[in-house]
């Protein structure tokens, strides 16, 4: 297990960690499971907010595509291939019990 401190300085209880990991590798298919099932968890509210985070941003990007036409298409497909790349960043981290913040976007906290 990593010693791996986050950003808002935050070191995982390991019991926390192992109780909640698949709370935590659910959170990037549907960021709001760990939101109902799993509250208390700091560990599965970390990567429920990086989850949330992610939909947003592939959310934007197809809204995006919609409204141009050809460049979006293409900007569309880019960023759904990143978005599926710090996905599997993410579940990665949360099966390996860390709470790494994804490329980019990890900075950003949505849920408190």
């Amino acid at each position: 297990m990593s010693n791996y401190q986050d950003p808002y300085g935050q070191q995982g209880d390991p019991n926390d960690v192992q109780a909640n990991k698949v709370m935590a590798i659910l959170a990037y298919i549907l960021f709001f499971v760990p939101l109902l099932a799993a509250r208390n968890s700091p560990f599965a509210m970390y990567h429920a907010n990086q989850g949330l985070v992610l939909f947003l941003v592939a959310l934007a990007a197809n809204i995006l595509g919609m409204i141009i036409p050809f460049i979006g298409t293409i900007l569309q497909f880019a960023i759904s291939v990143f978005v599926l790349v710090l996905m599997i960043i993410g579940i990665i981290n949360a099966a390996n019990g860390e709470r790494k913040p994804l490329p980019f976007i990890g900075t950003i906290q949505l849920i408190k």
